[in-house]
Protein backbone atom coordinates (compact mmCIF):
# COMPACT_ATOMS: atom_id res chain seq x y z
CA UNK A 1 0.00 0.00 0.00
CA UNK A 2 2.81 2.13 0.50
CA UNK A 3 4.12 1.41 -2.70
CA UNK A 4 0.81 2.25 -4.24
CA UNK A 5 0.18 5.40 -2.27
CA UNK A 6 3.71 6.55 -3.54
CA UNK A 7 3.10 6.13 -7.04
CA UNK A 8 -0.32 8.22 -7.00
CA UNK A 9 1.40 11.15 -5.25
CA UNK A 10 3.99 10.91 -8.47
CA UNK A 11 1.19 10.79 -10.80
CA UNK A 12 -0.73 13.37 -8.83
CA UNK A 13 2.31 15.61 -9.17
CA UNK A 14 3.41 15.16 -12.36
CA UNK A 15 -0.50 16.29 -13.47
CA UNK A 16 -0.47 19.83 -12.57
CA UNK A 17 0.30 20.86 -15.73
CA UNK A 18 -0.69 17.96 -18.28
CA UNK A 19 -0.14 18.15 -21.99
CA UNK A 20 -3.13 18.28 -24.32
CA UNK A 21 -4.19 14.95 -25.17
CA UNK A 22 -4.76 14.24 -28.67
CA UNK A 23 -7.04 11.44 -30.69
CA UNK A 24 -6.48 9.98 -34.11
CA UNK A 25 -7.78 6.75 -35.67
CA UNK A 26 -5.57 3.87 -35.62
CA UNK A 27 -5.55 0.63 -38.04
CA UNK A 28 -4.24 -2.57 -35.52
CA UNK A 29 -1.74 -4.75 -37.22
CA UNK A 30 -3.18 -7.09 -39.27
CA UNK A 31 -5.18 -10.28 -37.17
CA UNK A 32 -4.76 -13.74 -38.75
CA UNK A 33 -7.42 -13.42 -41.48
CA UNK A 34 -5.36 -10.77 -42.58
CA UNK A 35 -7.49 -7.85 -41.67
CA UNK A 36 -7.23 -4.81 -39.67
CA UNK A 37 -9.31 -2.83 -37.24
CA UNK A 38 -9.60 0.40 -36.20
CA UNK A 39 -9.65 2.26 -32.71
CA UNK A 40 -9.13 5.20 -31.24
CA UNK A 41 -5.10 6.41 -30.74
CA UNK A 42 -5.54 8.60 -27.30
CA UNK A 43 -1.72 10.57 -26.56
CA UNK A 44 -0.54 13.27 -24.50
CA UNK A 45 3.02 14.01 -26.43
CA UNK A 46 5.20 11.89 -23.41
CA UNK A 47 7.28 8.92 -24.58
CA UNK A 48 4.55 6.31 -22.90
CA UNK A 49 5.77 3.23 -20.80
CA UNK A 50 2.05 1.77 -20.32
CA UNK A 51 -0.88 1.16 -22.53
CA UNK A 52 -4.81 0.84 -21.89
CA UNK A 53 -6.71 -0.61 -24.19
CA UNK A 54 -10.44 0.79 -23.33
CA UNK A 55 -13.67 -1.06 -24.20
CA UNK A 56 -16.99 0.28 -23.59
CA UNK A 57 -20.10 -0.74 -21.80
CA UNK A 58 -23.66 -1.17 -22.93
CA UNK A 59 -23.65 -2.77 -26.43
CA UNK A 60 -19.67 -2.51 -26.78
CA UNK A 61 -19.69 -0.63 -30.22
CA UNK A 62 -17.49 2.10 -30.67
CA UNK A 63 -17.02 1.77 -34.67
CA UNK A 64 -14.26 4.47 -35.03
CA UNK A 65 -14.34 6.50 -38.05
CA UNK A 66 -13.64 9.21 -39.98
CA UNK A 67 -16.77 11.47 -41.28
CA UNK A 68 -14.52 14.08 -43.48
CA UNK A 69 -12.13 15.45 -41.40
CA UNK A 70 -13.59 14.69 -38.11
CA UNK A 71 -13.58 11.58 -35.85
CA UNK A 72 -16.65 9.96 -34.83
CA UNK A 73 -17.91 7.12 -32.90
CA UNK A 74 -21.00 5.67 -31.06
CA UNK A 75 -20.57 4.82 -26.94
CA UNK A 76 -18.35 8.46 -26.67
CA UNK A 77 -20.37 8.97 -23.50
CA UNK A 78 -19.45 5.74 -21.69
CA UNK A 79 -17.06 6.02 -18.79
CA UNK A 80 -13.83 4.99 -20.35
CA UNK A 81 -14.14 6.47 -23.62
CA UNK A 82 -15.12 9.92 -22.10
CA UNK A 83 -12.45 9.51 -19.70
CA UNK A 84 -9.62 8.58 -22.73
CA UNK A 85 -7.29 11.92 -22.31
CA UNK A 86 -7.23 11.05 -18.63
CA UNK A 87 -6.02 7.83 -19.19
CA UNK A 88 -3.46 9.12 -21.48
CA UNK A 89 -1.98 11.90 -19.73
CA UNK A 90 1.48 10.86 -18.13
CA UNK A 91 3.52 8.02 -19.23
CA UNK A 92 0.35 6.39 -20.70
CA UNK A 93 -1.10 5.67 -24.33
CA UNK A 94 -4.75 4.90 -24.61
CA UNK A 95 -6.28 2.74 -27.25
CA UNK A 96 -9.90 3.00 -27.39
CA UNK A 97 -12.06 -0.20 -29.20
CA UNK A 98 -15.19 -2.47 -29.19
CA UNK A 99 -15.59 -4.63 -26.54
CA UNK A 100 -14.62 -7.96 -27.81
CA UNK A 101 -13.88 -11.74 -26.23
CA UNK A 102 -11.51 -12.12 -29.55
CA UNK A 103 -7.59 -12.02 -27.83
CA UNK A 104 -6.28 -11.55 -31.85
CA UNK A 105 -8.55 -8.27 -31.90
CA UNK A 106 -6.29 -6.94 -28.69
CA UNK A 107 -3.38 -8.64 -29.57
CA UNK A 108 -3.58 -6.84 -33.36
CA UNK A 109 -3.60 -3.69 -31.35
CA UNK A 110 -0.81 -4.62 -28.59
CA UNK A 111 1.36 -5.03 -31.84
CA UNK A 112 0.72 -1.40 -33.60
CA UNK A 113 0.93 0.09 -30.57
CA UNK A 114 4.89 -1.85 -30.06
CA UNK A 115 5.46 -1.08 -33.33
CA UNK A 116 5.11 2.66 -32.53
CA UNK A 117 6.29 2.78 -29.14
CA UNK A 118 8.45 -0.39 -27.91
CA UNK A 119 7.83 -2.60 -25.07
CA UNK A 120 5.10 -1.63 -22.87
CA UNK A 121 3.01 -2.74 -20.31
CA UNK A 122 -0.31 -3.38 -21.59
CA UNK A 123 -3.67 -3.18 -19.38
CA UNK A 124 -7.25 -4.39 -21.01
CA UNK A 125 -9.88 -2.68 -19.26
CA UNK A 126 -13.41 -3.30 -19.33
CA UNK A 127 -16.41 -1.40 -17.52
CA UNK A 128 -20.05 -2.58 -16.97
CA UNK A 129 -21.10 -5.22 -20.14
CA UNK A 130 -17.35 -5.29 -21.04
CA UNK A 131 -16.26 -7.08 -18.03
CA UNK A 132 -17.68 -10.16 -19.50
CA UNK A 133 -15.12 -9.67 -22.23
CA UNK A 134 -12.52 -8.61 -19.79
CA UNK A 135 -13.05 -12.18 -17.79
CA UNK A 136 -12.72 -14.07 -20.98
CA UNK A 137 -9.74 -12.56 -22.11
CA UNK A 138 -8.18 -13.49 -18.89
CA UNK A 139 -7.22 -17.08 -19.87
CA UNK A 140 -6.23 -16.51 -23.24
CA UNK A 141 -4.37 -13.71 -22.85
CA UNK A 142 -2.75 -14.57 -19.29
CA UNK A 143 0.90 -13.63 -19.18
CA UNK A 144 0.28 -11.87 -22.88
CA UNK A 145 -0.97 -8.22 -21.07
CA UNK A 146 0.50 -7.15 -18.36
CA UNK A 147 -3.00 -6.91 -16.61
CA UNK A 148 -6.67 -6.17 -16.44
CA UNK A 149 -9.29 -3.96 -14.90
CA UNK A 150 -12.60 -4.95 -14.42
CA UNK A 151 -14.95 -1.71 -13.41
CA UNK A 152 -18.21 -1.70 -12.51
CA UNK A 153 -18.03 -5.26 -12.98
CA UNK A 154 -21.44 -7.76 -14.11
CA UNK A 155 -22.10 -10.12 -11.28
CA UNK A 156 -20.24 -12.88 -12.44
CA UNK A 157 -16.94 -10.79 -10.72
CA UNK A 158 -18.43 -12.76 -7.87
CA UNK A 159 -17.27 -15.98 -8.93
CA UNK A 160 -14.33 -15.05 -11.18
CA UNK A 161 -10.94 -16.82 -8.99
CA UNK A 162 -7.92 -14.67 -10.58
CA UNK A 163 -5.66 -16.74 -8.77
CA UNK A 164 -4.20 -19.10 -11.08
CA UNK A 165 -3.19 -15.90 -13.73
CA UNK A 166 -0.05 -14.63 -14.34
CA UNK A 167 -1.19 -11.66 -14.83
CA UNK A 168 -2.29 -9.04 -12.92
CA UNK A 169 -6.35 -8.30 -12.37
CA UNK A 170 -7.61 -5.07 -10.42
CA UNK A 171 -11.55 -4.78 -9.88
CA UNK A 172 -12.87 -1.38 -9.17
CA UNK A 173 -16.38 -0.35 -7.42
CA UNK A 174 -18.18 2.00 -6.87
CA UNK A 175 -20.07 1.31 -3.38
CA UNK A 176 -23.00 3.29 -4.35
CA UNK A 177 -24.14 1.75 -7.65
CA UNK A 178 -27.35 0.84 -7.63
CA UNK A 179 -27.65 -1.24 -10.84
CA UNK A 180 -28.95 -4.69 -10.30
CA UNK A 181 -26.37 -6.42 -12.95
CA UNK A 182 -22.96 -4.68 -11.39
CA UNK A 183 -23.42 -4.96 -7.86
CA UNK A 184 -20.63 -3.66 -6.00
CA UNK A 185 -21.33 -6.71 -3.11
CA UNK A 186 -19.65 -8.64 -6.33
CA UNK A 187 -16.76 -7.34 -6.72
CA UNK A 188 -16.31 -7.19 -2.78
CA UNK A 189 -17.03 -10.76 -2.43
CA UNK A 190 -14.39 -11.40 -5.11
CA UNK A 191 -11.51 -9.99 -3.39
CA UNK A 192 -12.64 -11.02 -0.32
CA UNK A 193 -12.28 -14.94 -1.46
CA UNK A 194 -9.59 -14.84 -4.32
CA UNK A 195 -7.74 -12.27 -3.10
CA UNK A 196 -8.27 -9.92 -6.19
CA UNK A 197 -7.05 -6.66 -5.65
CA UNK A 198 -9.76 -4.04 -4.93
CA UNK A 199 -10.97 0.19 -5.39
CA UNK A 200 -13.79 0.97 -4.06
CA UNK A 201 -14.93 4.90 -4.70
CA UNK A 202 -17.45 7.12 -3.04
CA UNK A 203 -19.12 10.10 -3.93
CA UNK A 204 -20.16 11.95 -7.12
CA UNK A 205 -23.18 12.66 -8.73
CA UNK A 206 -26.15 10.06 -10.36
CA UNK A 207 -28.49 10.74 -12.63
CA UNK A 208 -30.75 9.20 -14.93
CA UNK A 209 -30.67 5.33 -14.89
CA UNK A 210 -28.91 3.35 -12.43
CA UNK A 211 -27.43 0.78 -15.21
CA UNK A 212 -26.29 3.99 -17.27
CA UNK A 213 -22.60 5.92 -17.92
CA UNK A 214 -23.86 8.78 -16.08
CA UNK A 215 -24.97 7.47 -12.98
CA UNK A 216 -22.79 6.16 -9.88
CA UNK A 217 -22.22 3.05 -11.67
CA UNK A 218 -19.68 5.05 -14.85
CA UNK A 219 -18.55 7.26 -11.58
CA UNK A 220 -19.73 10.14 -13.01
CA UNK A 221 -18.27 13.40 -11.38
CA UNK A 222 -15.08 11.62 -10.14
CA UNK A 223 -13.58 10.43 -13.08
CA UNK A 224 -10.08 11.05 -12.70
CA UNK A 225 -10.20 10.74 -9.08
CA UNK A 226 -11.10 6.77 -9.98
CA UNK A 227 -8.31 6.80 -13.03
CA UNK A 228 -5.76 8.27 -11.05
CA UNK A 229 -6.12 5.25 -8.46
CA UNK A 230 -6.32 2.77 -11.21
CA UNK A 231 -3.11 4.47 -13.26
CA UNK A 232 -1.81 4.17 -9.53
CA UNK A 233 -2.11 0.50 -9.41
CA UNK A 234 -0.77 0.04 -12.85
CA UNK A 235 2.10 2.01 -12.07
CA UNK A 236 2.74 0.15 -8.59
CA UNK A 237 3.04 -3.22 -10.49
CA UNK A 238 6.30 -5.16 -11.44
Amino acid sequence: MKRLAGVLLILLSGQAAPALALDELAKSAPMADGKSINYILTTSGEKPRYAVILMPGGVGTLNPRMEGDKLVMAGGGNFLIRSRELFAAGPFVAASTDATTTPDRIMAIVRDLERRYGKLAVYVIGTSRSTDSTMALAKPLDGQVAGFVHSSSMNAISSFDTRPFKSRHLIVIHNQDACRSTRPSGGAAASKSFGTELIAMEGGKSTGDDCEAYAHHGYYGIEKETIDKIKAWIMAGK
